[in-house]
């Protein structure tokens, strides 16, 4: 879990640098087409791809279109926000789903669990901080990431449990990619140097890598022990964000990050103990 937190937080760091020189049209279109390719090639390894009428399942389609609401406004946001202060707020997204799974599925949430919920959506204002001149609009875009997001990973729950994950992997991938592409046009296409090539390549293999990280993690490992791990992305997000973009978190930032942990944490343990599906699986854009 681990380790596939460091992936996520890599390809964030490699597709923050990449937007300073292209758009996130060009990132979604580029990344999508190596990542897609990577994905496609683990799915037919391992004999995970549906045949062609079953591909196209509504849920799975659903989800694809959540997906692409996610990777937009994720990585408009991470072109304009520190890596650090983008990476806690998007760790609202388990409160968030039992939130909108308690409003729209009427799935029953006890006291405790709405407490979990309100502190940790005041550890995402003390991040936002939007009482204060420094509010930055493009956390908005984090907020509407993970809004998205949750209703990604509550579409998941609700798809057929005889559908690979690697296969909704692919068809994922492979939707922001074709969204990439056909945003191109009004986007503008920017020169790609090798440097760039080489960002958006390691970027694919990081989130291909994660991906298959966080299910093996899952499916081998107790739940309610590995899952609060997830959270080992902020260490690796402060520490790349320091070093690659000389960006040291404010007492906010550190204080919000905490608060929005500690709160997700207790939420994904009782949630795994009543035998709820948690976010531990869901994929960062």
């Amino acid at each position: 879990m681990v380790a596939s937190q460091t992936a996520f937080a890599v390809n964030d760091t490699l597709v923050k640098l990449s937007s300073g020189s292209i758009e996130t049209a060009q990132i979604m279109a580029l990344r999508g087409v190596m990542t897609t390719t990577l994905l496609v090639g683990l799915a037919l390894w391992f004999g995970a791809l549906l045949p062609w009428r079953q591909a196209f399942h509504r849920a799975v389609m659903w989800r694809a279109l959540a997906d692409i609401g996610t990777t937009i406004a994720y990585i408009t946001a991470l072109r304009h926000m520190p890596l650090a202060n983008t990476t806690a707020i998007f760790q609202a997204l388990p409160l968030t789903i039992t939130l909108l799974a308690a409003v729209f599925l009427r799935e029953r949430v006890g006291w405790r669990r709405w407490c979990a919920i309100a502190v940790g959506f005041v550890g995402v204002l003390i991040i936002v901080r939007p009482d204060t001149e420094g509010f930055n609009i493009y956390a908005v875009w984090v907020i509407l990431s993970v809004l998205s997001a949750a209703l990604r990973d509550l579409v998941t729950r609700a798809m057929p449990v005889s559908i690979p994950s690697l296969h909704v992997a692919c068809i994922t991938a492979g939707a922001v990619c074709l969204t990439g592409f056909a945003w191109l046009p009004a986007a503008g296409w920017q020169p790609m140097t090798p440097t760039l090539w080489t960002m958006l390549a390691v970027a694919a293999v990081a989130v291909g890598t994660g991906y298959v990280l966080i299910v093996l993690a899952v499916r081998l490992g107790d739940m309610s022990f590995v899952a609060p791990f997830r959270y080992s992305v902020l260490l690796s997000a402060f520490v790349l964000g320091v070093l690659v973009f000389a960006e040291m978190p404010g007492p906010s930032a550190l204080l919000g990050s905490a608060i929005v942990v500690a709160s997700g944490a207790y939420m994904i343990r009782r949630e795994t103990r009543r035998g709820i599906k948690t976010a531990a699986e869901a994929e960062v854009p």
